[in-house]
């Protein structure tokens, strides 16, 4: 069983057992027929990951690296927020009729601002300081800009990373307010995992521990028996992540420069039903 099995399961086994349920009150989120979505939670849940003993990705089911890395690089790569120019539809419920998810996630990434050193997006400004200033403790990004949020089809959900250096090994901390632990908790693992890679690489460090920081983990109530039986699924041991070693630009990444040697996992879930 690989570990990022072992938290997964100690995860949810703990929302199931202790978790506090949205049961009797007034919630935001409805299924497409209209009901509630009431949730079992969990605050304040940390999760931490040791990049160069495995790449932390779910062997229960499995996920799909190259739509992981996709929807990755569209954000912090490309800074989009035009769906079309994504192969996954998972945007698809939160679409303006201009085709975009409005000034929401790589739309604030791609925001130009002034510092001493000059004018950098937010992307650009990790990358700069990797290179330059590694050992500074104001290496972040944050993209819960309040001045945007009535522009936004979804207010960001994993909104903020903060890297530090410890040696030559890149670390980083993923902040995030809410997350659907079925549907996006190792789908986002595996995303900022490889961030952390390709970050490492760029700026020739080693890669070390991504710490999740999740303020609300929540089961929804039609994913519980999902999750009672996934949980209960044979795992299997963490695969092995391979990356292109001849990149040495962020912005040269694509989706086929990362690939998975032994990745074994247990069936797919298909058509999970998804809160909006």
């Amino acid at each position: 069983m690989s570990r990022a099995d072992e938290i997964f399961i100690d995860m949810c086994k703990d929302i199931l057992e202790s978790g506090y349920s949205s049961e009797g009150q007034k919630v935001r989120p409805v299924w497409a027929d209209g009901t509630p979505a009431h949730t079992i939670k969990k605050f304040g849940v940390v999760n931490r990951y040791d990049l160069s003993k495995e790449f932390p990705i779910l062997t229960l089911r499995p996920t799909p690296l190259k739509l992981a890395v996709d929807e990755l690089l569209w954000i912090w790569q490309k800074k989009s927020n035009r769906v079309s120019e994504l192969k996954s539809s998972i945007w698809n419920s939160w679409t303006d009729e201009e085709g975009t998810i409005g000034k929401a996630y790589g739309y604030q990434l791609g925001i130009k601002h002034k510092y001493r050193e000059g004018e950098f997006d937010q992307v650009d400004r990790v990358l700069f300081d990797l290179k330059n200033n590694p050992y500074s403790r104001r290496i972040m990004t944050n993209i819960y800009n309040f001045e945007d949020l009535h522009e936004m089809q979804l207010y960001p959900c994993a909104y903020s990373m903060t890297f530090n250096v410890t040696g030559n090994r890149l670390n980083g901390i993923l902040n995030q307010r809410s997350q659907d632990i079925l549907a996006a908790n190792n789908w986002n693992v595996v995303q900022y995992s490889i961030l952390m890679h390709m970050f490492a690489q760029v700026s020739n460090l080693e890669v070390g521990e991504l710490v999740h920081v999740i303020s609300d983990a929540h089961i929804y109530d039609r994913h519980i028996p999902i999750i009672k039986e996934l949980i209960e699924r044979k795992a299997y041991e963490a695969p092995k992540l391979i990356i292109n070693k001849d990149i040495k630009d962020f912005y040269d990444f694509t989706v086929d420069d990362f690939s998975l040697e032994g990745y074994e996992a247990g069936e797919q879930i298909k058509d999970i039903p998804v809160a909006i």
